[in-house]
């Protein structure tokens, strides 16, 4: 594991890596295991192989997307190092049209189900995934329920 005082030389690594400079999720106490990395859409993809093959960051733990109105979206994903400790929080932001974003299934097989819920929920397209399709909804739900554009007030047939 990380020891606390190898936050410099982590977060060093994850720059040279990446290309930008990694912050962590808590200002006031930063840690090597919780580094957050932005990166722009067109690097997502090689950002996260970078920090599968270079960062050993293997450990694919989630990913989902926050809704910024007409900023757009963040899609977000976290992944870890099991054998260092290291883990990183990779962000990026892509626009809310069209709500597209290169796929990190080929990458990650954990990507394959979470990119589909937040296709679902978010109406988000990953390009290049291999089966982009609804997960929780039937197929013919109209909308997106986590977009803060949906009309939650909007009378919908019962859940099967």
């Amino acid at each position: 594991m990380l020891p606390s005082a190898s936050l410099e030389s982590a977060v060093a690594r994850v720059k040279d890596v990446l290309g930008v400079e990694p912050t962590g999720e808590d200002p006031k106490r930063p840690d090597p295991r919780h580094l957050v990395a932005t990166v722009p859409v067109e690097r997502w993809l090689a950002s996260a192989e970078a920090a599968r093959d270079a960062l050993g960051c293997r450990y694919f733990c989630h990913l989902t997307a926050v809704d910024w109105k007409a900023d757009g979206f963040d899609v977000v994903c976290r992944v870890e190092s099991l054998e260092t400790g290291l883990g990183i929080t990779l962000k990026t932001r892509i626009p809310r049209e069209p709500a597209e974003c290169p796929s990190l299934a080929t990458l990650y097989k954990g990507a394959l189900w979470m990119e589909r819920e937040c296709y679902d929920l978010f109406g988000i397209r990953f390009v290049g995934h291999p089966d982009l399709r609804r997960l929780l909804l039937p197929d013919d739900w109209e909308g997106h329920p986590l977009r803060k554009d949906y009309a939650v007030d909007t009378a919908h047939a019962p859940y099967r």
